[in-house]
């Protein structure tokens, strides 16, 4: 009688199990599907591309989005991401496709849907909050690209899609400057801090348009 022997698979997790746990607890992969929306027979949700997006970003060495499926090679993406997913659901093409959903659909709707649902979730305090800005100076030509502009409005129209404001071209222009350079273009960073034990919010990047 011969003995069946089962083949043994070891796969990596390191540090991306706390991560990929906190995720969970903050129901990121289900807020931004709510917010996305989701279509049958998909290998991976909109959710569960940002979320691996992030165990990317925050892991030991970072790939490039074009090489995110080799960064989950030998990592247990079933257990980090999903049941069912493997990393080559994770090419570049589905990334491409689920990042123009959220462009479509607001960036910054999604941040702020998914900051106020941790905020919630961990029971955050906000009754005080710091709000601190800096300024970034910048220099060169920022030409506006009026007929890509057009294309896109045209493209809009077509497919019956409203602009949101995030959507149209960011226009850098001269303002008041922190650091005594009117000459210079700028855009601001800003971070607000909550007054529950210093917690962070995440820290917003905005390009303010001071026309003089």
């Amino acid at each position: 009688m011969k003995e069946s022997k089962e083949a043994m698979q070891i796969l990596n997790i390191d540090h991306l199990g706390i991560v990929a746990g906190i995720i969970d607890e903050m129901e990121l992969v289900e807020e931004v599907n709510k917010i996305v929306g989701i279509k049958r027979k998909e290998n991976l949700t909109p959710g569960q591309v940002i979320k691996a997006m992030i165990l990317n970003g925050l892991g030991f060495l970072s790939a490039l989005l074009y090489l995110l499926d080799e960064f989950f090679v030998g990592k247990a993406t079933e257990h980090l991401i999903g049941e069912g997913v493997l990393p080559k659901h994770l090419n570049d093409d589905k990334l491409g496709r689920e990042l123009d959903k959220c462009y479509q659909v607001g960036t910054t709707k999604i941040f702020t849907a998914v900051a106020i649902k941790a905020a919630h979730k961990f029971q955050v305090e906000m009754h005080s909050i710091h709000l601190d800005g800096t300024s970034m100076s910048v220099e060169g030509e920022y030409k506006k690209e009026i007929e890509e502009i057009e294309q896109t409005k045209q493209k809009t129209e077509e497919n019956k899609l409203e602009i949101e404001p995030e959507m149209k071209a960011i226009e850098i222009v001269h303002g008041y400057s922190r650091d005594k350079r009117p000459d210079l273009k700028q855009f601001i960073i800003d971070m607000i801090v909550t007054g529950d034990g210093d917690t962070a919010l995440p820290s917003v990047m905005r390009y303010t348009e001071f026309k003089i």
